[in-house]
């Protein structure tokens, strides 16, 4: 019985295969079907605009997934997306109606032959074709389906999933409807009703159109990739031919407008590292849920965690300014109480060996209850007093029972932070790329010359550690640089900058600013954890990655751009008389300053914006 219902199972997905075919190879013909047919089947009805005489819009980030190829290989649909254009179809591939998941296959398969004169577009696109339906759809069944549709001439990817439970976060961030239809007794038939969509997806991973049953059509769908090619081609010219050298720019900031609310699975950040990242060290009393990460970002988020409910932990770690604060040197907590020190990134935290600039706490577990006691920072009274506001707020009902199958407490707040915080993890940037995956092409000149001094003449790696197989930039060590001798010693300038508005500064005395200043605390850096001499001064490396989002620089935010640390390194830090021995004059010409810059511009990791856009999903805890 079992092999009579596969021989029936192959034998309708090779009539529907012919039916894909036959219904491309007739598309220019009337249909005899009394169906009224797609308009993706006949002649284009109207004349199509020229490619690149209009714009698409930009519709959000691409979801991320975990999918399987048809030799069950487990593959994120993220690692499909980026190096070429893309057209993704939900099908599946028993669906009988032809203006269905035949429609969209039988579209593919005519830009397929349309494209085998136009090499150039057929290089810099992939068909994905991805099943809704796993229990029927296994990868073996995605090949038969694939077999006469694909071949060398263009990528065209045939895809399912494991299981119902790794498929439906997909189709609910994009959107995808899709029912299950049953008979009177309730039972499934194997059918779905679903709403056909296409989605064109561009080389940033961003959703430029969304193509519905009426205006799938292949037509339409070439001229719309042809206009993203132009539109990169344009940008490419653009910045070939600018006046503003990028190396010269200060923290780069992601614009809310290109970082679209949208979730994806942070977990997957923890179990797949990406490219040049080693694995996730998890503690074993705390092992990472997505209930456990959903918990922490609300948390993260959560203004009512304060005490006048006015702060969340993402009020100084602002994802939109690399989980840092541009407009400060440092924090400023609630009631606008000043903390002593620059807020550090929290992208790829979880590698840390310890935390904070004075490196106080050695998990996250246990940080993560500093910022919410701190009387300059969130200021609660007492533990008690954050878990009875977690207790009292009825939309957390459940959370912590779900994600630990027990109650809120001091333990499970801190686990569930922690959690969130270790997923937050940025890598396979160009430097990646270049460095681990074998493309030779994606740094340019001036970057790699900047490698080059990097693990050279600059003698960076020695703290900011490159591995062979994978980079944090970081010993996890601690290092007097001349930064907080300099502060405590109370060595200013005369004057200081001040920003005023946006972009605008003005010089003013520093007497002027003593005048309105709070005394400022002597900061002994390590000194203040290990009572040791010997580390007066010295704070922890930060990581390097994501270096071009993060600023202002050092653990006082005295550096607003990479220009000024190179050039403070290059000189060789402040001297005092505990100066690490690391630091010295370096000499460098005011070209390998440039390219130096201009590498640590590599740097930023490929999922910025997802995370970004993930994070935009979480509520405030508005009180009101």
């Amino acid at each position: 019985m079992a092999r009579y219902n596969v021989l029936i199972q192959s034998l309708v997905i090779f009539v529907l295969l012919a039916a894909c075919v036959v219904l491309a190879s007739l598309a220019d013909q009337t249909p005899s079907s009394t169906q009224i047919q797609a308009p993706g089947y006949g002649q284009l009805a109207f004349e199509a605009p020229t490619p690149g005489s209009y714009q698409l819009p930009d519709l959000g980030l691409a979801a991320n997934g975990l999918v399987l190829n048809v030799d069950g290989q487990e593959l994120n649909l993220d690692d499909l997306m980026g190096d070429k254009l893309v057209l993704l179809s939900f099908i599946y591939s028993t669906c009988n109606d032809s203006n269905g998941c035949p429609l969209a296959t039988a579209v593919f398969y005519r830009i397929k032959q349309r494209l085998e004169s136009h090499s150039v577009l057929a290089r810099q696109l992939r068909l994905l074709t991805l099943s809704f339906n796993p229990l029927n759809d296994t990868p073996e069944v995605m090949r038969e389906y694939g077999q006469g549709l694909s071949d060398s001439g263009l990528d065209w990817r045939f895809l399912t999933t494991a299981s119902e439970q790794q498929l439906n976060p997909i189709l609910e961030q994009y959107r995808q409807t899709v029912n299950k239809i049953v008979n009177e007794q309730g039972e499934f038939t194997g059918a779905f009703s679903h709403t056909l969509r296409v989605y064109l997806i561009d080389k940033n991973k961003h959703i430029r159109n969304i193509y519905s049953v009426s205006f799938l059509h292949p037509d339409t769908l070439i001229n719309d990739l042809e206009t993203l090619l132009a539109e990169a081609a344009d940008s490419a010219q653009r910045v070939n031919h600018s006046n503003v050298d990028r190396r010269e720019t200060n923290n780069e900031t992601i614009a809310p407008e290109h970082a679209s609310h949208h979730p994806i699975d942070l977990l997957q950040t923890i179990n797949k590292p990406s490219l040049g990242l080693p694995a996730m060290p998890v503690p074993a009393n705390n092992p990472v849920t997505r209930a456990k990460i959903r918990l922490g970002r609300k948390l993260f988020f959560d203004r009512r965690l304060s005490l006048n409910r006015t702060i969340s932990c993402a009020m100084c770690h602002v994802p939109e300014q690399g989980f840092t604060s541009h407009e400060m040197k440092t924090a400023v907590g609630i009631e606008g109480r000043t903390v002593g020190r620059n807020s550090p990134t929290v992208y790829n935290v979880g590698y840390y060996q310890t935390l904070f600039h004075d490196g106080r706490e050695s998990t996250l577990e246990q940080q993560a209850w500093g910022p919410l006691l701190a009387r300059n920072e969130m200021a609660n009274p007492s533990i008690g007093f954050v878990l009875d506001t977690i207790k009292s707020s009825a939309d957390y009902d459940g959370l912590f029972e779900k994600a630990f199958s027990k109650p809120v407490g001091m333990e499970t707040l801190g686990m569930a932070l922690a959690s969130y915080q270790r997923s937050l993890n940025s890598a396979n940037s160009r430097f990646d790329q270049w460095k681990y995956g074998g493309k030779t092409a994606v740094l340019n000149q001036a970057e790699i010359n900047g490698y080059q001094v990097f693990v050279g003449k600059g003698g960076c790696v020695n703290c900011h550690v490159i591995s062979d197989d994978s980079a944090l930039f970081t010993d996890n060590q601690f290092h007097n640089t001349g930064i907080g001798f300099s502060d405590a010693m109370q060595i200013s300038q005369k004057q200081h900058r001040i920003q005023i508005a946006p972009g605008v500064f003005v010089e003013v005395d520093s007497s002027i600013v003593d005048s309105v200043s709070e005394q400022k605390a002597n900061d002994l850096g390590r000194y203040a954890v290990t009572l040791d001499p010997h580390d007066r001064w010295k704070y922890k490396t930060p990581s390097l990655r994501n270096i071009a989002l993060t600023g202002p620089y050092m653990h006082n935010g005295q550096f607003e751009t990479l220009q000024q640390v190179v050039a403070f390194y290059n000189q060789g830090g402040i001297q005092n008389p505990e100066l690490d021995v690391n630091i010295k004059t370096l000499h460098l010409t005011a070209s390998e300053q440039a390219d130096l810059v201009a590498f640590l511009h590599a740097l930023t990791g490929n999922n910025v914006n997802r995370i970004i856009a993930d994070a935009l999903t979480a509520p405030v805890g508005d009180p009101h």
